[in-house]
């Protein structure tokens, strides 16, 4: 039997789930300054860096879960924690280019599937849609590269344990990006829908 859909409260804001994708949302110009201080003069701090996006992804997968299990879903936790996802991707994505430790080809073909999400938020708000849900696709997509970042920011060093960061850091990577653009080639279809049956009843 298929759990039922928790109802939608607008009037909750300071909910546990919320308080933690604000958090997250703390978390990242604090990610970003640690990851880039080395670049500016200042002490290597990818341990401290590596630890907050650890909490980050711990975090994310609370907030769903615990705002279905106690009926706290609300509007605002559903912008915080796709906003929250996108912002740490973003942040990661600037680091580790800046680090020299993901390619430009690489951020790039990231940064155009951000791109076209954009594009489709402004049809949907053009059309008086509110955007849907994030879907599984798209979390399984965010989870490889949550998981990718960290590693690939370990892998930059020396020994077997940086070797073997690499390995699986890309093997999330490539997975990831895959599963990123699948989720936003379904959204584009899903806003097309929309867009289509709006179109049809006005």
């Amino acid at each position: 039997m298929e759990a039922q859909e928790s109802p939608v409260r607008e009037d909750r804001v300071f909910t546990i789930p919320n308080i933690l994708s604000m958090a997250r949302l703390v978390g990242v110009p604090l990610f970003l300054w640690l990851i880039l201080w080395p670049e500016f003069g200042g002490p290597n701090c990818d341990g401290w860096a590596l630890l907050v996006l650890a909490l980050s992804g711990v975090s994310d997968y609370l907030d769903g879960k615990l705002a279905r299990r106690w009926n706290q879903v609300s509007d605002l936790g559903r912008i915080l924690d796709p906003a929250a996802d996108r912002l740490y991707i973003l942040s990661t994505l600037v680091g580790l280019t800046w680090r020299d430790i993901l390619p430009l080809w690489l951020t790039g073909i990231l940064l155009a599937r951000e791109a076209l999400l954009l594009v489709m938020v402004w049809v949907l708000d053009r059309h008086g849609f509110a955007p849907p849900q994030v879907n599984f696709l798209g979390k399984a997509a965010t989870f490889n590269l949550m998981y990718a970042f960290p590693l690939l920011l370990l892998s930059d060093g020396s020994g077997w344990l940086a070797s073997l960061a690499a390995i699986f850091g890309w093997a999330f990577a490539g997975w990831g990006t895959a599963l990123y653009w699948w989720a936003g080639v379904l959204y584009v279809v899903q806003v097309r829908r929309l867009v289509r049956a709006s179109a049809a009843t006005g």
